[in-house]
C-alpha cells in the first residue's frame, strides 16, 4: 500500500513531460518512479500515434495504458497491444480533399496503421516529421489507403484558425483541434484526450476526483476538464491559462516534479 493509492496521473508528452531540448527532465523522471513506488498510476496521453511515441515509451516508468492519437486510441505497453482504436469514417478523405481545396497553402499529414502519408507537405510538415523521426510516403490524398487513426493539417495559426470553424461548421463526425499552434489535429468524433483518460480511469476503477492531467495546449483541455487540479507547464498556450489551469514550472523544469510535491502535500 502507498500514499497515492488509486490515483491516476496522466501527462501530454511533447512540451510537458518532453522538454523543448526533446528530452525527458530528470527531475520528471525521478518524480514518476516515486509516485508509482506509492502505488499511483503514471500515463502519457498524447497526440502522438503507436508508431512515434514507442521509442519513448521504455525511457518512462508507465504503467498505465497510453492515451495515443489525440485520443483515438488507447495501448498497453507492458502487454504490447492495442485496447482501442478507433478510425475516421472513409468519407475523411473526401471531405479533407475538400478542405485541401478550399485552403491550397495546407500541408496534410495522415495516419494508416503505422504508416504515415503526407500530401503537400511544407517546412511545418517536413519539421514534424524530422522531431518524430519517422519516414513517410508523399501521394495526392486519393492515394492515401483508409481507413486512417488521425490526420493533421499543418499551417500558421492565422491559415489554420478559420480551417477549424469550417471542419466543425461543415462536417459532424470530427473532432478538430489545436495540439500547436501549427498543428490542427483531426479525429473522429468524440476521440479526445478526455474522453479516453476517462475510459481508461474505468478501466483501472479510479474515482473521478482522484485523476489528475497535465497539459501545455488545446488538446489537452478536454482531459484537463476531468482533472481534480488542472495542471499545466508555465510554456502553455495562453488559451490554457485562460481555461484556468493551475500554471506550475517550465517544462524544462521537471513540471512533473511538481505536480507530485502536490499531491505528496494532499495525500
Amino acid at each position: 500500500m502507498g500514499k497515492f493509492d488509486g490515483l491516476l496521473l496522466a501527462s501530454d508528452f511533447d512540451d510537458t513531460l518532453f522538454d523543448w531540448n526533446l528530452r525527458i527532465p530528470p527531475r520528471n523522471l525521478e518524480a514518476i518512479r516515486w509516485f508509482v513506488s506509492q502505488g499511483g498510476r503514471f500515463t502519457v496521453s498524447t497526440g502522438r500515434a503507436h508508431r512515434t511515441f514507442f521509442p519513448y515509451a521504455g525511457q518512462i516508468p508507465i504503467n498505465a495504458p497510453v492515451v495515443l492519437s489525440n485520443g483515438a486510441a488507447l495501448y498497453d505497453f507492458q502487454a504490447d497491444r492495442m485496447l482501442e482504436q478507433h478510425q475516421l469514417p472513409h468519407s475523411s478523405a473526401r471531405d479533407l480533399c475538400s478542405i485541401l481545396e478550399e485552403f491550397p497553402s495546407l500541408s496534410l499529414e495522415v495516419y494508416h496503421g503505422e504508416d504515415i502519408y503526407v500530401c503537400n507537405p511544407n517546412e511545418i510538415t517536413l519539421s514534424h516529421l524530422r522531431k518524430v523521426g519517422c519516414d513517410y510516403t508523399e501521394c495526392p490524398v486519393a492515394e492515401m489507403p483508409l481507413p486512417w487513426v488521425k490526420a493533421l493539417f499543418h499551417q500558421e495559426p492565422e491559415l489554420l484558425r478559420p480551417v477549424q470553424k469550417k471542419i466543425l461548421e461543415r462536417f459532424s463526425c470530427y473532432e478538430a483541434i489545436f495540439s500547436n499552434p501549427r498543428y490542427l489535429e483531426i479525429t473522429g468524433k468524440g476521440c479526445t484526450k478526455g474522453g479516453m483518460v476517462a475510459r481508461l480511469a474505468e478501466r483501472l476503477d479510479i474515482a473521478p476526483e482522484h485523476i489528475y492531467c497535465v497539459g501545455d495546449n488545446q488538446n489537452d483541455i478536454p482531459m484537463l476538464a476531468l482533472s481534480a487540479i488542472p495542471f499545466a507547464p508555465a510554456n502553455c498556450a495562453q488559451e490554457v491559462k485562460e481555461w484556468g489551469a493551475k500554471v506550475l514550472c517550465h517544462c524544462n523544469d521537471g513540471v512533473i516534479g511538481d505536480i507530485v510535491e502536490i499531491l505528496d502535500k494532499l495525500y
